[in-house]
């Protein structure tokens, strides 16, 4: 009951968050996440939002607890982005609200939300930038600032610091129209736990907090009762490697998760944040767990994650880190299900598309194919493992931007043969309307989805540019340029791989795939799937 309970009030956070946000980015793709947490900063439950943000969340509440204690005041609430701070990128910013008891005396609990903003600068619109090489090259750096002061919301404050540094955010109004949108989520969060608290009593609320992590700690110890050692080391297209090795002791119903023999710390954007390592750690073992439980806290304690420092997986600043949440991330994902021997890799990118001008800002991630695994075909055209977003409505996209999606379709045939057939990729196709600045950062373009048990790797990747006069420009896995009106932007995105030996065919049309099946474009409601099946608008 109380399972639910703690799920239900993050949703009725991310409904409110999406209800009052202004960005398309927001509002429309969905791209954030809500959260509750213990008093001692451990996630207790999350709506099915996005799991690079809940498993990494966590640390930006320490680090607000840590670097306040015995400052906080009923009213207050804090906002911070930095990497090095419990962040993960510059665009995605995390609100934090501590929640008192009614005296003021005491915080209860805390809720919190991170949302991806279309613009907080850097070197391009979008704040994606493909060839970024330090951190201030990305954007503003938010460390622990105070964005509301006992119920006063600091804007003159924020939108200062918005404006300064190199590369100043592009659009303050839209950064604190949306951050006010995170605030609201997290005053119904903590009304809603308020009541609960009313009614149950504190202790109760407090000892059943724990419980929901005791349970899922229980559910995971029995699923690493069922595995086996395992190594995988995945190449990235830049020429890093995500290496890593899983050590299962049955006894203790525990494992350990070491990144030991990772590429170094990269002169690239490549390199993640721990948090967001240990943010693919908690989604993969939960996704092994078949028991209806919210992905918290729980999940990690009987697992051991071993990340050297000055890795690509934990670099020291002024480390660069913008793909580190988002392509990073999904190998480390695809990695560790390959030391598991669980599945496939799906597309080991997110596919990150962002164009602008000083006007406009938009960026999005587009989906692709699904490994397949023993007994399911791969889906097609889905957003997979650490994204749950969904893409702009060509309608919505169109009215806000000077764009025409020319055409969005599954990329029949990119998907890994195999006994199971990956997914199919997608092919995504927009014209400018006007000049813009236009950056792809992406991952398998050179290096496909691997398939596994004999079954047959994806297809690669491609980006292109077809200009207006006839020209075709082919894109690296990163690239930016600059688009005119007239200009069309093409992304054909990786299909996963396939599982199993392929069967011979005999002309009988046994080979023949499975007609793809359409999924409505939503959240997933849950993260007992291994893959995030949501079909992609």
């Amino acid at each position: 009951m109380f399972n639910n309970l703690f799920m239900n009030i993050a949703e009725q956070m991310g409904a409110q968050l999406q209800n009052t946000a202004y960005s398309v980015n927001i509002k429309e793709r969905l791209d954030f996440s809500c959260a509750l947490f213990d008093e001692r900063g451990q996630l207790v439950a999350n709506a099915p939002h996005m799991p690079v943000h809940l498993g990494s969340m966590s640390e930006s509440i320490l680090s607000v607890m840590r670097r306040n204690a015995e400052r906080m005041r009923p009213g207050d609430v804090y906002v911070l982005n930095d990497p090095y701070h419990g962040g993960t990128h510059l665009p995605d910013i995390t609100v934090v609200t501590p929640v008192f008891d009614a005296p003021g005396n005491r915080v209860m609990c805390y809720v919190g939300s991170r949302g991806h903003h279309a613009d907080v600068g850097g070197i391009t619109p979008g704040s994606m930038p493909p060839s970024s090489r330090s951190i201030e090259e990305e954007g503003i750096q938010l460390d622990n600032v105070k964005l509301v002061d006992r119920g006063r919301f600091c804007e003159a404050e924020l939108r200062a610091l918005l404006q300064t540094g190199p590369y100043p955010a592009r659009n303050p109004d839209q950064n604190l129209a949306d951050l006010k949108a995170q605030v609201a989520a997290n005053e119904k969060g903590a009304r809603e736990l308020r009541k609960l608290i009313a009614e149950f009593g504190l202790d109760v609320v407090q000892a059943y907090m724990r419980h929901v992590q005791d349970n899922a700690e229980d559910s995971v110890r029995r699923a690493i009762a069922e595995l086996s050692d395992g190594t995988f080391v995945l190449p990235l297209d830049n020429g890093a490697n995500v290496a890593v090795r899983v050590v299962v002791d049955r006894a203790q119903r525990s494992a350990l998760v070491d990144f030991s023999g990772s590429s170094p710390q990269l002169q690239s954007n490549f390199n993640a944040p721990r948090a967001v390592c240990t943010a693919a750690v908690l989604y993969v073992f939960r996704t092994l767990v078949d028991d209806d439980i919210p992905l918290n806290a729980g999940c990690l304690r009987p697992i051991e994650i071993r990340v050297p420092q000055g890795s690509m997986l934990n670099p020291v600043p002024p480390a660069s880190v913008v793909a580190g949440n988002v392509e990073t991330s999904t190998c480390v994902t695809n990695a560790l299900y390959g030391a598991l021997t669980t599945m496939a890799a799906s597309q080991c990118t997110m596919n990150n598309f962002t164009f602008g001008d000083a006007r406009h800002q938009y960026y999005e991630t587009i989906a692709g194919g699904s490994g397949a695994g023993p007994g399911f075909h791969g889906q097609s055209a889905v957003q997979t493992h650490m994204t749950n977003s969904r893409l702009t409505d060509p309608e919505v996209l169109e009215l806000r931007f000077p764009v025409h999606l020319e055409r969005f379709e599954i990329r029949r045939g990119s998907g890994g043969r195999g006994q199971y057939h990956g997914g199919d990729g997608a092919i995504r196709r927009i014209r400018f309307l006007e000049p813009m600045t236009a950056s792809i950062l992406s991952n398998g373009r050179r290096i496909p989805a691997f398939g596994m048990a004999g079954g047959e790797p994806g297809a690669c990747g491609h980006n292109r540019v077809e200009r207006a006069d006839g020209r075709i420009e082919q894109l690296d896995h990163i690239s930016t340029c600059q688009l005119n009106a007239g200009d069309v932007f093409v992304i054909e995105t990786p299909g996963g791989g396939g599982y199993g030996t392929p069967p011979q065919p005999d002309g009988d049309e046994a080979n023949e795939r499975q007609p793809t099946q359409h999924i409505p474009s939503q959240r997933h409601p849950c993260f007992n799937s291994i893959s995030i099946d949501m079909q992609a608008r």
